[in-house]
């Protein structure tokens, strides 16, 4: 009688080890960028694992997906992705890799703006770097997240408010920092056209020799016309992207005088040990560069 209530008790905490470990395996989800990978990490925790395609300093304008992007990509529960055409490789790695899911388009929801390129209207995909915005990449990825893992609803909710409460934090410190610096001042120069979302939020005016994608060359006219108003309008620093060549942004700086800022990251974060290993870390990290920059120190 022992020996079989001991068996029982045994086949008991087997089927009990045996349901915790089953549920305790994560949710596969896949990211195409850094950024978008940390705010799933953030709101997933530990029932989520992310993978991104793309890793730190990565530029997601030209990346070529590899064999094993396509391998993720089809043992993923679900895929998140910025969208705004940001990701034009997508398509061609889905269709590779046999993907069968829908992926979530964490823009959906944005006010998006966008510029007139070589007599096209084209959309600024750069949506996640106002932290407003950010808010809004949150939402999708709690409702994706919860919809993917029921069960982990709540947790994700309870994830994503706190979250939310530091995206709006820095927003509002954004606001605060830049409102401190005379208009006229607020003018920065960057490698391409990526912090329209920021510059439209906090009052930034950024000027860039090339468009929403770091695909495009601009012609010689272009450089020229675009030194000609740095100088007119004494814009005084330049960054260079950590995702990006600087050498033509470094070649109009010293064609017009703008002094250096420093380094932004604005499509994907720096490797771990650097000081952008998060999105909102990578977010603050360039307020506070770009203000240090206008103000002249």
């Amino acid at each position: 009688m022992k020996k079989s209530m001991l068996l029982g008790a045994m086949a008991a905490f087997a089927l009990s080890a045996f349901s915790v470990l089953a549920q305790a395996k994560p949710l596969e989800a896949v990211a195409t960028f850094t950024v978008i990978a940390d705010m799933v990490h953030t709101v997933g925790g530990d029932r989520v694992h992310v993978t991104s395609l793309i890793g730190p300093n990565g530029d997601p304008h030209v990346y070529e997906p590899t064999p094993a992007d396509a391998q993720a990509l089809k043992q993923a529960d679900v895929t998140f992705v910025s969208g705004l055409h940001l990701e034009g490789w997508l398509d061609r790695l889905i269709k590779a890799s046999g993907y069968k899911g829908q992926p979530v388009v964490l823009s959906n929801g944005i006010k998006t703006r966008s510029m007139d390129e070589d007599g096209k209207r084209i959309t600024d995909p750069h949506a996640w770097n106002s932290a407003a915005n950010g808010v809004i990449y949150v939402g999708n990825i709690i409702t994706a997240l919860s919809k993917a893992d029921p069960d982990g609803a709540a947790e994700y909710k309870a994830n994503g408010e706190r979250y939310i409460a530091q995206l709006k934090e820095l927003d509002s410190y954004a606001r605060t920092q830049i409102q401190a610096i005379p208009k006229a001042q607020r003018k920065v120069l960057t490698s391409h056209d990526a912090f329209g979302y920021f510059g439209d939020a906090y009052g930034v005016t950024f000027l860039s020799p090339l468009g929403f994608s770091t695909e495009a060359e601009p012609s010689a006219a272009d450089v020229s016309k675009l030194i000609r108003q740095i100088k007119a309008e004494h814009v005084s620093a330049y960054f260079f992207e950590n995702s990006g060549d600087p050498r033509l942004v470094k070649q109009i700086a010293d064609a017009s005088g703008a002094q250096p800022g420093g380094e932004l990251y604005v499509e994907s974060l720096s490797p771990a040990d650097g000081p952008a290993a998060s999105y909102a870390q990578m977010f603050r990290y360039n307020v506070d560069k770009l203000v240090a920059a206008m103000k002249g120190k």
